[in-house]
């Protein structure tokens, strides 16, 4: 049987993605590090799965007090459960440095770099810009109005 942990008790807004000095400055690489988190925050608030697999006790026992769990093949399996970061790495540190020890701020940036070359942003319906647009001609009307 799996229960599902709530992670987060009715939190459901998350404000300043992007901000900083008091979003008297925006940033694009903090923008995506907070979409990150706000993506984290979100499948946390879905639930954590907690059952025989999870929680992993048969492996705990295996290794042993004092052991590396967290090099264990179920950490591994289970590890994006409560979270699936785009940008956090989670490889071990040596890894990491193999890999060429890029810090979150350069992946920040490399990932804004990418987005502004290749993001397509999907046409809005025919239908739903109609429907924008009569509402923006309402507001102009009502404000030539008042004038």
């Amino acid at each position: 049987m799996t229960t599902l942990l709530p992670a987060f008790a009715g939190a459901n807004t998350l404000y300043g993605a992007g901000m900083l000095e008091l979003g008297m400055t925006f940033s694009l690489e903090q923008l995506v590090l907070d979409n990150d988190m706000i993506s984290m925050t979100k499948k946390a608030m879905q639930g954590i799965p907690v059952n025989e697999e999870t929680l992993s006790v048969e492996f705990i026992d295996q290794v042993g007090i004092g052991k590396n769990f967290l090099a264990h093949k179920s950490t591994r399996q289970n590890i994006d459960l409560p979270s699936n970061p785009m940008l956090i790495d989670r490889l071990m540190f040596g890894d990491w440095q193999m890999a060429g020890a890029k810090d979150i701020a350069t992946v920040a940036h490399e990932k804004v770099v990418d987005i502004m070359k290749n993001h397509e942003v999907a046409p809005i319906d025919a239908d739903l810009l109609k429907d924008m647009q009569a509402v923006v001609e309402k507001a102009d009307k009502a404000f030539r109005a008042s004038m």
